[in-house]
């Protein structure tokens, strides 16, 4: 063999080396990304929303109900929001101290455990669209975004219907006067 000869096969061999160590560190950096990727999903990335809809309403305030699936091996927490219908989307739940319920927002966001379902519904937990910006009647589609904890959004639309259930009177939580909750 002459030292061109051999030169070449070495530089042959080196190359070969460098394409096989390329390709070791690819496929590993492939396999680890499958596992990376569960444990880097954004709160809003492992939530889904079903069945939802929004109560039809003129003004002031309504409620989106549904169901709020965590698909994460990690507890979630949506905080609020936004909406093309509403100032303001916070998550609200029903309380009862001596007789008398009321309505108010909960404090730290909605928690859903790690694998978890919750259902938002008239009486319970929901999303109340507050300040209404225009009246929302049955069949309008309502466009709503989530927050989560972690900064996160999840963009929802959900259909308007009547529904005349739930028009008990409430203890405001502000005021403690009761007031009518028409839009839950």
């Amino acid at each position: 063999m002459t030292a061109t000869q051999f030169i070449s096969t070495r530089l042959f061999a080196r190359a070969i080396a460098g394409a096989a160590a390329v390709l070791t560190v690819g496929a590993l950096t492939a396999c680890g990304s499958d596992d990376d990727a569960s444990t880097t999903l954004t709160q809003a990335e492992s939530v889904t929303l079903t069945d939802q809809w929004i109560k039809a309403a003129d003004t002031e305030m309504t409620a989106e109900f549904g169901i709020l699936t965590n698909n994460s091996d990690n507890q979630v927490t949506v905080t609020g929001g936004r909406s093309d219908a509403a100032g303001s989307v916070e998550v609200h739940e029903i309380t009862e101290a001596d007789g008398v319920r009321s309505m108010q927002e909960i404090q730290g966001g909605l928690t859903i455990p790690a694998g978890a379902t919750v259902e938002l519904t008239p009486g319970g937990n929901h999303i109340m669209l507050m300040d209404l910006t225009r009246p929302i009647r049955a069949g309008d589609q309502v466009t709503i975004t989530l927050t989560f904890a972690d900064g996160s959004t999840l963009d929802a639309s959900a259909q308007a219907r009547d529904f005349s259930g739930n028009q008990e009177k409430y203890a405001d939580h502000e005021t403690s006067s009761a007031t009518s909750h028409a839009g839950e």
